[in-house]
């Protein structure tokens, strides 16, 4: 059965820090976003499964595979950047983090980064370069990385009515910077749904993606730390979630260089959400 209400506060510590720099709404009111084609226009293919639906039709909710299968594990790594943060950016701060893709890169660890439209808008040749690159795969944290909840952290709140199109004006952001093949996956910022989410964005055709890891990455400094927590909480078909932020999580990609190898060890396979999906019995 789907959830309604999904918060996972150590995930979500990020969330509200975020919302310290976010508050107004996407766009100004009464001002439509950008149109954007409701779900990703590629064909549907073994390398896009996607959830039925779930009950009423609302949008499905995937948090990890069977149990039962082999050591299979998906690093997932927020992207996360709010639509008010471009002062920030332009003073310095850093809301990418390189030395942590190079890292994934080195190390031939598929991943799949969910990034705000947002953050692609800042850094559209890494947003590019992700896109394009078969070791990862790119899926939606919505475009201003606003709560699609009230009271979620701290979190500036995207309207009912225009929640799905804060969620096509991130794929429209993708294409824009050259991401062509934008997977059908969608991230809640903050971790945070309900049913009148959920039933917001079903005619995006988007499968939301959540996690059953949290790997607690978010302001900490101590990368043993981070590490210990991720390497406590797999289990086979876990969805660990992580970040890709280098001024508000400065110690994942040395957590990653510790997780790594001892996975591996432990006989487990690093694959995509959608991967994950399909060993679910995802539809194409």
């Amino acid at each position: 059965m789907i959830t309604l209400v999904r918060r996972v506060t150590a995930a979500c510590v990020l969330a509200a820090s975020l919302a310290a720099c976010a508050g107004h709404p996407p766009a100004p009111a009464g001002q439509p976003a950008r149109p954007a084609p409701s779900a990703p226009s590629a064909a549907p293919s073994p390398h896009r499964p996607t959830l039925a639906p779930g009950p009423a039709g609302l949008t499905p909710v995937f948090e990890n595979a069977p149990r039962s299968g082999e050591r299979t594990v998906a690093l997932t790594f927020d992207a996360d950047m709010t639509a008010d943060q471009g002062p920030r950016a332009a003073a310095g701060e850093r809301f990418d983090n390189p030395a942590l893709i190079a890292t994934l890169r080195r190390l031939r660890v598929p991943a799949t980064v969910f990034m705000t439209g947002r953050w692609a808008e800042e850094y559209p040749d890494q947003a590019r370069a992700l896109g394009r690159d078969p070791l990862f795969e790119v899926a939606n944290h919505s475009y201003s990385h606003y709560a699609f909840t009230g009271d979620c952290y701290g979190l500036p709140t995207v309207p009912r009515a225009r929640m799905r199109a804060d969620v096509e004006r991130a794929y429209t952001a993708f294409r824009e910077v050259g991401i062509a093949d934008p997977m059908p996956y969608f991230r809640f910022p903050g971790g945070c749904y309900d049913r009148a989410a959920l039933k917001a964005l079903t005619p995006t055709g988007v499968t939301a993606v959540q996690w059953d890891v949290v790997g607690g990455d978010a302001f900490a400094t101590d990368p043993d730390a981070v590490a210990r927590q991720v390497l406590d909480g797999v289990r086979p078909g876990s969805v660990v979630v992580l970040h890709c932020t280098r001024s508000a999580a400065p110690a994942t990609e040395r957590a990653i260089r510790t997780v790594v190898p001892e996975l591996r060890r432990r006989g487990y396979r690093f694959v995509k959400v959608s991967d994950l999906i399909a060993a679910r019995g995802g539809r194409l």
